[in-house]
């Protein structure tokens, strides 16, 4: 529950209304998985990927972020480059001379007391 102030009708009133939580699996309310959305290492982009693969709402999260046009990060299970999706980010340092087999990471496990 929440208190907001009603200023309809040119006087004050206070009413309380119910808390709604996000049913969204990235927002838990504190931004316990914010680290994983907007880091530089590839296994915890791949690991906000999987959470996103999950989600309802990825399509509206990620329309949201390209009208924004938002700099970086994980955004509807995308990643976004100076508010473009980045098809392909490259490594840094040299490209390895064999090809490496796709390594499939598997989601952050969100604790019981954490899922909407």
């Amino acid at each position: 529950m929440y208190t907001s102030i009603n200023t309809d009708m040119g006087g004050t009133s206070l009413t309380e209304e119910p808390l709604v939580l996000s049913a969204k699996r990235c927002a838990d309310g504190n931004g316990t998985l914010s680290y994983l959305f907007f880091s530089e290492e590839w296994v915890d982009v791949q690991r906000a990927k999987a959470i996103c693969s999950r989600c309802s709402d990825r399509a509206e999260c990620l329309n949201g972020a390209l009208e924004r046009e938002e700099p970086w990060g994980v955004w509807g299970g995308e990643e976004l480059d100076m508010g473009r999706i980045a098809v392909v980010r490259r490594p840094r340092g040299r490209p390895p001379v064999h090809g490496r087999p796709v390594t499939l990471i598997p989601e952050v496990p969100i604790p019981a007391h954490l899922v909407a």
